[in-house]
């Protein structure tokens, strides 16, 4: 169990030389075409190429999305807003579009003045996002899926929701402000998301969270929950909201971390990807 595998012992062994026009790529296929590697070594050694270092800070999965379906995405909290810029402009060249999240003001001013003419940015203030896109790039819309925000005060976290979405290739359908409180409010929203045949439902919720349950126990398909840092005394910060959601009754729910709408927008875009496949 301990051995090395063939595969980490090639990659030890066979170091990159400092000759500029190397290319790792061709020395794994010339390996494999001499059987010096088996197929399966020259897949995962074709995997760690995906990896781009960028400076000594940071490396970028440039191509995770051929893998998982998800693409590689930049946390932008508590990183300086140079290497915010820096990332987003090479996962843009690799990719034609990259995402940050939790960005500050400083971040967008910062990625202004690296661009180039050929990409274009959106910034939205609300969901603390930047998408840095080539002009003339759209994704591919694969399904749709439902967003319901509680309250307005969940709305950015929504709208996080519904910006991850569109990198996904999901088209949102919003409802917002239509909480327990007025649970009347609930039901024109989620007529108008099954009657566009959504893949999913995400359900954006702070104070006390039972909004995600509600749902769940009246659509036929997946339900989000998200839980939001809305509230007051013991249940704030969004404990009382993950916790209720945790403890659901209503089956067919799942639910990600406290302000996570990107888990969540990642996560159904997901679904909707599964069912296109079929």
């Amino acid at each position: 169990m301990n051995k090395k595998s063939t595969t980490q012992a090639h990659t030890d062994t066979h170091k990159p030389p400092k000759n500029p026009s190397f290319d790792p790529l061709l020395e794994i296929l010339e390996n494999l075409d001499k059987g010096e590697i088996s197929a399966e070594d020259a897949r995962k050694n074709i995997n760690r190429l995906n990896i781009k270092q960028i400076g000594q800070r940071a490396k970028l999965d440039v191509l995770r999305k051929n893998r998982t379906g998800v693409p590689e995405v930049v946390f932008a909290q508590n990183k300086e807003p140079k290497d915010v810029a820096r990332l987003l402009m090479e996962l843009a060249k690799e990719n034609n579009i990259a995402l940050a999240t939790k960005v500050k003001h400083e971040d967008f001013k910062e990625l202004e003045k690296v661009l180039s003419s050929e990409y274009e940015i959106d910034f939205n203030k609300k969901s603390k996002t930047i998408i840095l896109r080539k002009k003339g790039f759209s994704t591919n819309v694969i399904g749709k899926i439902g967003v319901l925000a509680a309250g307005t005060s969940d709305i950015p976290i929504a709208e996080e929701v519904c910006v991850t979405l569109g990198v996904m290739g999901c088209e949102a359908i919003k409802g917002y402000d239509v909480g327990i409180s007025g649970i009347h409010r609930i039901f024109d929203p989620i007529e108008e998301m099954l009657e566009n045949k959504v893949d999913a439902i995400v359900v954006v919720a702070g104070m006390e969270g039972a909004l995600p349950s509600v749902v769940a126990g009246l659509v036929d398909v997946p339900v989000i929950g998200v839980p939001t840092s809305i509230g007051y005394g013991i249940g704030g910060k969004g404990i009382s909201a993950i916790l209720t959601m945790l403890q659901s009754c209503s089956p067919g729910l799942s639910v990600v971390n406290i302000d996570n709408g990107f888990g969540a927008g990642v996560f159904a875009g997901l679904i909707s990807k599964g069912r296109a496949r079929n």
